[in-house]
């Protein structure tokens, strides 16, 4: 449970096509971020789905920001799927996840902080990869 005064956890959440690059990556996250005037060292972890635990580009972007990078199995997602802004088909089909990027946002908000999360920022889509941003705690 979280108190009045405590900060809230944010934290990241990816989708990637294979061989997506750490700097495509980065400049999706600090767009995002940007627009919603969001400092960057304020995000506690990136998360995405366990398929993804080898892409180079995503552990060199953890390695980067010097973040943890969590990984969660598609059963552990699915619970997020009523809360996902956007739900897709062609995801569920490769993944047996409705939406990665939400999903990881959200669980690992929940994960580290310990409470409900939501979404702050729902789903960015780039040619390459989504990202998403979950929150606990007090709005940021």
């Amino acid at each position: 449970m979280t108190t009045p005064d405590a900060k809230p956890t944010l934290a990241v959440g990816f989708g990637c096509r294979q061989g997506c690059e750490a700097p495509v990556l980065l400049q999706l996250l600090e767009q995002s971020l940007l627009a919603r005037r969001i400092d960057l060292a304020s995000i506690a972890g990136l998360a995405s789905i366990d398929g993804k635990r080898h892409e180079p580009g995503l552990i060199e972007l953890a390695r980067h920001l010097q973040l943890p990078l969590v990984f969660f199995e598609a059963a552990a997602l699915q619970p997020y799927e009523p809360r996902l802004s956007h739900r897709s088909s062609l995801a569920f089909a490769r993944t047996g996840c409705h939406g990665v990027a939400e999903s990881a946002a959200l669980a690992l908000a929940e994960q580290l902080g310990q409470a409900p999360a939501s979404l702050l920022i729902s789903r960015q889509k780039h040619p390459q990869a989504t990202f998403a941003l979950a929150w606990t705690g007090q709005n940021p």
